[in-house]
């Protein structure tokens, strides 16, 4: 199994005329992604040419998902206009929304996250690199070819560090990595994928990782000691980080105790999730937790 997505996924490009969504949905498709339409207004009725397969291009999501069934959307989007897309993913009642879209006002994605509330549509994103099932679905723009089909669980904040954790454990692969963005606001957090990685029979373990700022870590401690079983490792980046300056992603600000990564690693251990403090220490100690189940 894996979450959220898999190779029954049927996925649209919004943007995908564009350089990065041609370029990304490429490297989707040969990474074994069923691509089945882009969308661009204005250019409805096209189609673009990937490995001499045409795939048809619509002027609006509702008339994508009618055409194909689609229940993934991609987006590629501008951030100027990346409100706009999603909320049209939305209101066209698609399951999965990927939205990969940097630099978006935070007032832009608190209007269209709040719109996802009490609809089917689960939001990934903003600012992230998106999700992957090796061997099932790509829906973003994580490297296929870094680590295969496995039972290790990924949530991370940061894309950069989503590719390194795989590569460091390609031997032990994984069911799925979501990278839930950097963002102040996301619309799927640690805690949802936590649930989803808990309930998945074919996630062994779960790596989990985090950045200074916020409290999004210590609400994840909290929930994994109330209902996770499976073993948790950690990782929050940021240990050299000066008090009181943002660094990196919006939001990672920190002041006297709060957010520090040693704050966030201290709640972590507390509830028996163990931390490492470089990506590669991490990586370590999750080859014990692998190797000691085998």
């Amino acid at each position: 199994m894996s979450i959220f997505l898999d190779h029954h996924s049927k996925i649209i490009v919004q943007g995908m005329t564009g350089s990065e969504g041609r370029k990304h949905t490429q490297r989707m498709i040969m990474s074994g992604s069923r691509i089945v339409g882009g969308v661009t207004p204005g250019k409805g009725g096209q189609s673009v040419l990937f490995e001499e397969d045409p795939v048809p291009v619509f002027g609006s999501v509702r008339e994508a998902v009618a055409e194909t069934g689609a229940n993934v959307s991609v987006v590629f989007v501008p951030a100027p206009h990346a409100k706009k897309a999603v909320i049209e993913a939305v209101e066209a009642g698609v399951g999965l929304i990927v939205c990969i879209t940097e630099g978006i006002p935070v007032a832009d994605t608190a209007e269209f996250y709040s719109l996802t509330k009490g609809t089917q549509s689960r939001l990934i994103g903003p600012n992230c690199p998106g999700l992957i099932s090796p061997g099932r679905s790509n829906a973003g723009i994580i490297p296929a070819n870094i680590a295969g089909a496995g039972r290790i669980g990924l949530v991370s904040k940061s894309g950069t560090l989503t590719y390194q954790m795989m590569y460091e454990l390609r031997e032990f692969g994984f069911s799925t990595a979501v990278g839930i963005g950097g963002d102040p606001i996301v619309g799927t957090t640690h805690i949802d994928c936590l649930a989803a990685f808990e309930n998945d029979p074919e996630t062994d373990a779960i790596v989990m990782i985090g950045e200074i700022g916020g409290d999004a870590e210590e609400r994840a401690a909290e929930f994994i000691k109330d209902n996770v079983t499976k073993p948790v490792v950690g990782y929050v980046a940021g240990f050299t980080a000066p008090e009181g300056k943002t660094m990196g992603h919006a939001g990672a600000n920190i002041s006297g105790s709060a957010g520090t990564a040693q704050a966030k690693k201290e709640a972590l251990e507390k509830v028996g999730v163990r931390v490492g403090r470089t990506p590669s220490e991490t990586a370590v100690l999750v080859r014990e937790v692998m190797q000691a189940r085998r």
